[in-house]
């Protein structure tokens, strides 16, 4: 069987998009995508202005009212003016704060050289710009706004009380100030924390979506290789030399046992955490993670496929933490599956590396430079996330055609950061 390899058509479909591919079908759902993401703007952004602009109707409201109050009903139209522009302008000020809390701080001013008194909206509305500018604007312009704003208090002051100014007052209102200011300062602060650890577990989420994937290309590229290979050979064979169809058939059933068993694990991974069942004391068919201690057993799966392989250990085995032990196995894995599907009649030899420091792995095969196809080259997608695999624990994996002919997969793992 070894040097009997016929290549078998069950592993490949040929089933076909209609024009456009499925690109357009893609394009289509990022469109759509994007078109929800823009409405969905749109009405938070409506939400809010809503939010302002009844926000300035309610204390625009209010600070008339006091100023009739005041005035006798008789309130000047000046007064009017400024005690509206006092507080008004806080519609807009997410969209421009700055300017929000200029108008209102010319509000002020006016209405205090008017020589009106108090203020009918009691500084609401400074109140709310000095918050919104400290949630959006940088510190040194709000440096400035509160600099202006003590400077208008101040201003009114004195002429609300032009025999002596209530210095406790003014540092009761500046603390304030200073406290609205301290205040949208830390909003902006935990609004900012709260965005970079969004991103993070986006981040985290993605990179779960990749490793995922990649244990699922490990998982189906190998066992349907070899099981695509075996039924291949047992159609071939099977009026011809029946034990060798019924050996072929058996590796089959074999193979979908142990994708099946690998899909299950995984999937059980992604259905429950660790410690969310409870320990019933019976084996329920579950497996760790593969390693290197399961190196014989893959490497028995694909001799039996007809792929000889030689195994070479040196160095004294150092037991490897459950993710570098995972990166060498797969790496193994993928270079084998690949001699399968791609090498044409060859032999492999895997070559294990045990030193103080690093584990070096190599898988080279004697496969023919002409038959290799794209999907072996260095920038494959199998070789890119051996690669990325290896990255992971400050590895380094290369691969490359050999010099007379084949192709050769080399692994470093360091052994001292891995643990």
């Amino acid at each position: 069987m070894a040097g009997h390899r016929p290549q078998s058509s069950h592993g490949h479909g040929n089933f076909a998009y209609p024009a456009g591919g499925t690109g357009g079908y893609h394009a289509g759902e990022r469109l759509t995508g994007e078109i929800a993401t823009i409405v969905e703007r749109v009405r938070t952004l409506l939400r809010s202005v809503l939010v302002d602009v009844l926000l300035a109707i309610v204390f625009t409201g209010l600070a008339l009212a006091t100023l009739v109050q005041q005035r006798d009903g008789r309130p000047s139209l000046p007064a009017v003016l400024f005690a509206t522009l006092s507080v008004a302008p806080i519609a807009w000020r997410q969209r421009a704060p700055v300017l929000t809390v200029v108008a209102i701080l010319v509000g002020l001013t006016g209405y205090a050289m008017l020589g009106n008194g108090e203020f009918p909206d009691s500084g609401v509305g400074l109140l709310f710009g000095m918050f919104t500018a400290a949630m959006l604007c940088r510190r040194a312009v709000v440096a400035g706004l509160f600099v202006a704003a003590l400077a208008v208090m101040a201003i009114a002051y004195s002429r609300t009380f032009p025999d002596a100014l209530p210095w406790s007052q003014i540092l009761q209102i500046a603390l304030l100030i200073a406290g609205v200011w301290a205040l949208g300062e830390s909003t902006r602060e935990w609004s900012t924390r709260a965005e970079r650890l969004a991103a993070q577990a986006a981040r985290a989420a993605a990179n779960e979506r990749v490793r995922i994937a990649r244990e699922l290309h490990d998982i189906v590229s190998h066992h349907m290789s070899v099981i695509s290979l075996q039924a291949g050979l047992a159609e071939y064979v099977l009026d011809a030399d029946p034990p060798t169809a019924r050996t072929a058939i058996a590796t089959v059933g074999e193979a979908s046992r142990d994708a099946l068993l690998d899909m299950r694990r995984l999937l059980d991974v992604l259905r429950v955490e660790p410690g969310d069942l409870p320990d019933t004391g019976r084996d329920d068919g579950y497996r760790p993670q593969p390693g290197l201690a399961q190196l014989e057993e893959l490497v028995n799966r694909t001799r039996t496929a007809g792929v000889p392989v030689d195994v070479t250990v040196t160095g004294t085995a150092v037991p490897l933490p459950p993710g570098p032990d995972l990166c060498a196995y797969r790496v193994v894995q993928e270079s084998l599956t690949n001699v399968l599907k791609h090498a044409g009649p060859a032999s492999a030899r895997v070559e294990v590396e045990y030193s103080e420091r690093a584990l070096t792995v190599r898988i080279s095969d004697t496969g023919g430079r002409v038959s290799r196809s794209a999907a072996v080259s260095p920038t494959s997608h199998g070789i890119k996330g051996m690669r990325e695999r290896a990255e992971l624990y400050g590895g380094v994996l290369t691969a490359s055609p050999a010099d007379g002919g084949g192709f050769t997969v080399e692994l470093r793992l360091p052994v001292g950061a891995a643990r």
